[in-house]
C-alpha cells in the first residue's frame, strides 16, 4: 500500500463511501467514519509499556499532515505509551482531548459508536485490536493482526451500521 501524503485525498476517500454503502443510498450524516491507526515503531526495551521510537514519533507527526483537513469529532487510544504518543500530536493540532478505551471490547465499541453517530472518531490501538475493530464494524473476519513488525497501517471504515460497511486500507 502507498503512503498517503495528502490529507485533500483522504477526505475525497472518506466522503466518496458516504454515498453508498451496500447498494442503499443514505444521508450522509448517518455514516460514522473510523480512522483506525496502529502505533508505529516502539523502542525494544523488554517492557510491556514501551515509548516510541524516534522514527514512531515522526510517523505520529506525519498523521497530523495526513489528517490536517480532516474533520475529526473524537480520538480514541489504549492507555498504553507508545498509542498515547501515537496520537498526542494529531489531538493538539486538533484541540481534542483524548479518550482512553478498553480494546477488544466490543461493548466499548458500540458505545463509541454510538457517541459518536455522524462523525469522524480515530481510534488509536495495536497491530491486533486495530484489525479486530474493523471486522467487528464490517461483521466480518476480513482483517488479520498486523504483523508485529509493521508498523503505519490505517483502516478506514465508514460506516451507515454494523455490518454495512466500507473499509480503505491506508500506511501513513
Amino acid at each position: 500500500m502507498k503512503r498517503i501524503q495528502d490529507s485533500t485525498f483522504l477526505l475525497v476517500i472518506i466522503f466518496t463511501f458516504t454515498a453508498i454503502i451496500g447498494g442503499e443510498a443514505i444521508a450522509q450524516d448517518k455514516f460514522t467514519t473510523f480512522i483506525l491507526v496502529r502505533h508505529p515503531e516502539k523502542v525494544a526495551d523488554g517492557t510491556k509499556d514501551p515509548n516510541l521510537k524516534e522514527e514512531g514519533k515522526a510517523r505520529a507527526e506525519s498523521l497530523v499532515r495526513l489528517l490536517k483537513n480532516t474533520p475529526v469529532t473524537a480520538i480514541y487510544s489504549t492507555a498504553f505509551i507508545r498509542t498515547r504518543e501515537t496520537i498526542a500530536p494529531l489531538a493538539a493540532a486538533k484541540s481534542l482531548e483524548v479518550k482512553i478505551y478498553e480494546a477488544l471490547k466490543t461493548e466499548v465499541i458500540d458505545k463509541i459508536v454510538k457517541e459518536n453517530e455522524g462523525g469522524t472518531v480515530v481510534i488509536c490501538g495495536h497491530s491486533n485490536n486495530i484489525p479486530r475493530i474493523a471486522n467487528y464494524l464490517t461483521s466480518t473476519e476480513a482483517y488479520k493482526d498486523f504483523e508485529d513488525s509493521d508498523y503505519g497501517n490505517i483502516l478506514i471504515v465508514t460506516i451507515a451500521q454494523k455490518g454495512k460497511a466500507s473499509v480503505t486500507p491506508l500506511r501513513y
